[in-house]
């Protein structure tokens, strides 16, 4: 690496996987607890202002708590920004049809998945032995279950399955190596 190039890893500032979830350089460690989406398109009124306000109470109860919503499929906004620059400079009208009848195929597959959403409640760890951390981090995802959000705390895999959603790499269904270009550099230039 050259003098002045700086590695994605350094420049969000994680140093390593950490036993609970990402070691950050001066930021502590972050931990992830994955929350089960609750439909809330079936609930009542009552019900909606209740789980608000559980979830209030739980934001009073450990106030340093970091949500996250992202979505928990594929992103489709460059599929559909290539689907209309070939329409824009395509001169036969029928392809100009297709790609139209394409560009909206994506549109309705991206509505259906509009509601798959991914939550995450984020804590971070600062100077707390391993006890600490144990006994903090069994603490809170029991506070958290305990106000009706259905969490589990988030292992290395769904660590290094956020992240590769949030960068926008779509990996969905092969194991991710911990260091990128891992498994490039153990098939290519590790003799056996």
């Amino acid at each position: 690496m050259k003098k002045n190039e700086v590695s994605t890893q350094d420049f969000l500032g994680i140093r390593a996987f950490s036993r609970n979830g990402l070691m950050t350089d001066g930021q502590g460690e972050l931990v992830y607890f994955t929350v089960k989406p609750t439909n809330i398109s079936v609930l009542s009124r009552a019900s909606i202002a209740q789980k608000i306000h559980r979830l209030m109470q739980l934001l009073s109860a450990q106030p340093d708590i970091e949500i996250v919503c992202m979505d928990a499929r594929e992103n489709f906004d460059g599929n559909k920004l290539y689907l209309e620059e070939r329409q824009e400079n395509e001169p036969n009208r029928k392809i100009r049809e297709l790609l139209d009848r394409d560009s909206r195929f994506l549109d309705d597959i991206q509505l259906q998945m509009s509601t798959a959403r991914e939550f995450l409640m984020v804590v971070r760890l600062r100077n707390e032995t391993d006890e600490q951390s144990f006994a903090n981090l069994n603490r809170i995802e029991k506070l958290i279950n305990e106000q009706g959000f259905d969490c589990t705390r988030g292992m290395r895999d769904d660590v290094k399955r956020i992240l590769s959603r949030y960068f926008g790499v779509g990996l969905p269904d092969r194991q991710i190596d911990d260091t990128d270009g891992e498994t490039v550099v153990e098939k290519w230039f590790i003799p056996d």
